[in-house]
């Protein structure tokens, strides 16, 4: 923590990492009065004050009045930079400030910890360009890895069915969801919700296949008409899920506050490494099926040539329903990883599923290896982004921008193969 005084005496501010009943990611401010206090360790706090937040691009995300603390939190939707302001008029007669009433605050570390600001408007020990595009990176790499998770399991479904699947999303709130009633409804240790989660959201996959899509295959639904299926699958799932988990958004009742661990140019919560490296591992497993075992061949075969797979005696539909029932499994994990990164809503699926959309399609449409690399293409581009100018509240257009210019010079995407028509 930065530690500041002021050069005269008068109120300072602070950001604890408690005393206020806002949960998750939030900027919390304590007024002191330094002036008021009779030791320089014991200022008093100064209650009543409005204290609101904007984001890079000046649009307010909130308000609030100093408690009895001194002590405001206003929600905020994670790490970026933004604006803390105070208003004048609210402080009380004989407190003012000693220099801007707008600091430019830029929030880059895990939940739990401090960091304090002098009212001048000028950080102290501000951090270093190269260390902040180091974190930005890594911040990038886990959210790519998170979005490579579920790519993986669209690029399988699109590979073996040729379903662009718009309801994929909620295959992702649902491992989410899922894991939080296991955790905070049954008291399961995350961990183990987490894996029953996997298994769930596979059965939830497979379930969807027979019930649904097999059905329509067998009667020789169209591509396109399937395509609209989804969609209204889509909008089917996200009702329910408002319906019964409802529109707030919860936190699990493990890992929600800790601090970083320092890496010498960027910082790491212990949950941040194990997100990272679950998702590898998933990754790795689920390549390792598609390369080394006999359901992977089946998968591939039936991805090349559908008809002729058909012909040789391999069973089809197994095939399509295995695939379906990893791709949900993949996308549940994915869920509750994104949870534990963040927070569970019943919109988390649908928001993320454009930057799945995005990775998929860049990395080459029915390749694992290519969802990944789109993925972390996408994630890092996300996260640098606001790094170099782009507003925090827009920042997945530079990765749609990144993945117009790659398809304009390779249509097939980074690792897709090029067809030949006519």
């Amino acid at each position: 923590m930065a530690e500041t005084t002021s050069p005269t005496p008068g109120p300072s501010a602070s950001a604890p990492a408690s005393d206020a009943p806002v949960t998750g990611p939030a900027i919390r401010v304590r007024l002191l009065d330094q002036q008021g206090g009779k030791a320089a360790n014991d200022p008093p706090p100064v209650p009543g004050v409005t204290v609101s937040v904007a984001d890079d691009s000046g649009s307010e995300l909130g308000s609030a009045v100093t408690n009895d603390q001194g002590v405001a939190a206003v929600a905020i939707p994670g790490k970026g930079t933004y604006e803390v302001s105070i208003d004048e008029s609210t402080l009380p007669s004989g407190v003012k400030l000693t220099g801007k009433k707008t600091l430019t605050v830029k929030v880059n570390l895990a939940s739990g910890q401090n960091v304090a600001f002098p009212l001048n408007g000028k950080v102290v020990e501000a951090t270093p360009f190269a260390e902040r595009l180091v974190d930005s990176i890594v911040s990038g790499v886990k959210y790519g890895l998170i979005i490579a998770l579920a790519a993986m399991g669209l690029s399988l479904i699109f590979g073996t069915t040729g379903l662009t699947n718009f309801s994929h999303g909620e295959l992702i709130t649902f491992g989410a969801i899922s894991a939080y009633v296991l955790n905070v409804t049954f008291g399961l240790p995350l961990i183990l919700a987490g894996l029953l989660t996997i298994g769930i959201g596979g059965l939830f996959g497979w379930g969807q296949d027979r019930v649904l899509w097999r059905p329509l295959r067998s009667r020789g639904t169209g591509i396109i008409a399937m395509m609209i299926v989804s969609i209204g699958l889509g909008l089917l799932l996200r009702n329910l899920f408002q319906f019964f988990f409802g529109a707030g958004t919860r936190s699990y009742n493990e890992y929600t506050s800790q601090r970083a661990r320092d890496f010498g140019l960027f910082d790491l919560s212990d949950k941040e490494i194990a997100i990272m490296g679950i998702a590898i591992v998933a990754i790795v497993v689920t390549t390792t099926i598609m390369s080394r075992t006999r359901l992977g061949k089946a998968m591939r075969a039936v991805s090349d040539n559908p008809a002729l797979s058909a012909s040789s005696g391999m069973r089809v539909d197994g095939v399509i329903s295995s695939v379906w029932t990893m791709g949900a499994a993949l996308s549940a994990l994915a869920g509750v990883l994104l949870g534990v990164n963040s927070q569970v809503n019943f919109m988390m699926g649908y928001q993320l599923l454009l930057m799945v959309f995005a990775a998929t399609v860049l990395g080459g449409l029915g390749t694992v290896w290519g969802a990944v690399i789109g993925s972390l293409v996408i994630g890092v581009i996300t996260e640098v982004g606001p790094l170099l100018g782009v507003p925090s509240s827009i920042k997945e257009v530079g990765a749609l921008i990144v993945l117009i210019l790659i398809l304009l010079i390779r249509p097939q995407g980074i690792l897709g193969r090029a067809e030949r028509i006519g």
